[in-house]
């Protein structure tokens, strides 16, 4: 018997060994960090995804500006037949090449090629308006995030609060109307976190759907919103950088300067194209010799060449409207290139203001009103201030708290508006 038992042990643990082994371990989710949301964006995000795939158009553009004509193939037959003639007949085949002048095919490739380019910045501007999206509503969930917390903390505070109260008026240092007071402080705050557990809801959904994660997806976010001081450069050295990086600039250059191919294009489309062929023909006829008739076959080679003559149309109308197209390039880029430089100014005096909203939460402030809170809630379980003291106190130190935080996500958010305009990653906000 004891054998049969050890043995009975020995298949107990390998059973349980096996099942260990063979039962898969899910890992916890990890963390969704800022720089990972928008990475998935730029690479998920649908809108980007579709327009990315309009590259394949406009390399087709390109291959096409590229090819040349094709050849005309021509065969040309005639019978005496109908006219009496039946003995006399022509057959010709010939082939012809239009030849374009002017170095078109060249130039509206250097077209296609500045369309391509300008696309290509065109996406580019694209990812960085989506960045600055994913950004903002990130910074949206971390500020609805800390405010949940906040008002936990608040709940927690008004149940310490309420059991104070219950005891005083146990002891009968308290009219039952305080209890109340209390009791209603503690559903507004439950109340509160209600709402606030909503926003978070819809900040979150709004953040999953513009990183387009799958809707079973709910990460956790693995950063939070930074205090620290920010130090960035002066609007005038921002600017210079928004002027080499900006990608839509860059579009709005390379669209001017499709528009300079374009004109030289319009130019040389005034130069007709050349058309050249050759053409075999055979010839048959009959003819009467001495009262007896007989047949001739003739074969004849032809070449052929033509060209339009330029005397009314030198496509006048086509570079008008490719110089027309130019100069609206050219406003365009310079009103943009205005526009990038007050984006420059808004987003850094927007900063600026943020900053200093913060430096008055620097000075202590957050920590005096936690020390006046504390001293108010002892004082009140001594008997010495009034309920309403208590609340009112409570009231100010959330109040500060919750401007606290905006503070912070305003400044976040200025910050990540002024490296949108700038185009470039001049500091690191959240950790």
């Amino acid at each position: 018997m004891a054998t049969n038992a050890l043995r009975g042990a020995r298949l107990a643990v390998a059973v349980a060994l096996y099942l260990l082994t063979a039962v898969p371990v899910f890992a916890e989710p990890q963390p969704l960090s800022l720089q990972q949301a928008v990475a998935a964006a730029l690479n998920n995000n649908p809108e980007l995804v579709s327009l990315r795939k309009e590259a394949g158009v406009l390399d087709a553009a390109a291959v096409r500006a590229g090819v040349l004509p094709n050849p005309t193939l021509e065969l040309e037959g005639a019978t005496g037949a109908l006219t009496g003639s039946s003995d006399d007949s022509n057959l010709s085949l010939g082939i012809s090449q239009e030849f374009l002048l002017g170095d078109k095919r060249l130039k509206r490739h250097a077209v296609a090629e500045r369309d391509l380019a300008a696309y290509r910045w065109q996406v580019a501007d694209r990812e960085r308006a989506v960045k600055e999206q994913v950004q903002a509503a990130y910074c949206d969930v971390l500020l609805a995030q800390e405010r949940v917390g906040l008002a936990r903390h608040s709940i927690e505070l008004n149940k310490q609060l309420l059991q104070v109260a219950v005891d005083r008026l146990a002891a009968g240092d308290i009219p039952e109307l305080e209890m109340y007071l209390v009791r209603v402080e503690l559903v507004r705050s439950e109340g509160n976190l209600i709402e606030l557990q909503r926003a978070l809801l819809d900040s979150r959904a709004k953040l999953f759907a513009l990183v387009a994660l799958p809707p079973a997806a709910s990460p956790v976010l693995g950063d939070t919103l930074n205090g620290n001081d920010v130090r960035v450069n002066g609007a005038g050295d921002l600017k210079q950088v928004a002027m080499q990086n900006r990608p839509d600039l860059k579009a709005l250059h390379a669209a001017m300067q499709r528009s300079d191919a374009e004109v030289g294009l319009a130019e040389a489309e005034g130069i007709p194209n050349l058309t050249a062929g050759i053409a075999v023909s055979r010839d048959t006829s009959s003819m009467e010799i001495g009262g007896a008739e007989g047949r001739e076959t003739a074969y004849t080679i032809g070449v052929k060449i033509s060209m339009p003559i330029p005397v009314f149309d030198r496509n006048q109308a086509g570079q008008q409207e490719a110089r027309a197209k130019r100069s609206s390039a050219e406003i365009r880029l310079q009103g943009a290139a205005a526009i990038v430089e007050r984006e420059v100014d808004s987003a850094h005096a927007s900063l600026a203001n943020a900053e200093k909203v913060l430096s008055l939460f620097r000075s202590d402030i957050l920590r005096q009103l936690d020390e006046n809170l504390k001293l108010t809630q002892e004082a009140y379980r001594l008997g010495e201030v009034g309920i309403l003291a208590v609340i009112e106190e409570q009231k100010k130190y959330f109040e500060v708290s919750d401007s606290y935080l905006a503070a912070l996500h305003a400044r976040q958010i200025s910050l990540n508006r002024l490296e949108s305009a700038v185009a470039a990653d001049i500091y690191g906000g959240v950790q």
